[in-house]
């Protein structure tokens, strides 16, 4: 199952109508560290579906949503997540931390 595609259009519903947290890969087609990690995000979006929304942003296609959050550089992935009826921000990570990084992160979120 691959990850939810984002854009400036729908990012917004995505986040406020999700039951569980939300992860979000910032990316680009032309950068090489993403291409490294997507393949990374498909396989996690696949393997904790029923616990994470795992979700990607090209950001060159849909730039309002990426200025909103501050990403300047890609790969960056930021974990949000419904607290008080709130979607709020709760981790972000610039760069390729690897599988391992990744699944830290989730791990985190969820714990």
């Amino acid at each position: 199952m691959p990850a939810t595609q984002l854009t400036d259009d729908n990012f917004q519903d995505t986040l406020a109508n999700s039951d569980q947290p939300v992860f979000v890969d910032f990316y680009a087609d032309w950068c090489g560290p993403c291409q490294m990690a997507a393949p990374v995000v498909d396989k996690l979006a696949d393997e904790y579906r029923d616990k994470i929304t795992i979700a990607k942003l090209d950001v060159d296609q849909n730039q309002q949503t990426a200025q909103k959050y501050g990403v300047v550089s890609i790969p960056t992935v930021i974990v949000f997540k419904k607290q008080d009826n709130e979607v709020k921000e709760v981790a972000k990570k610039t760069g390729f931390p690897g599988e391992e990084g990744y699944r830290q992160l989730i791990e985190e979120t969820l714990a």
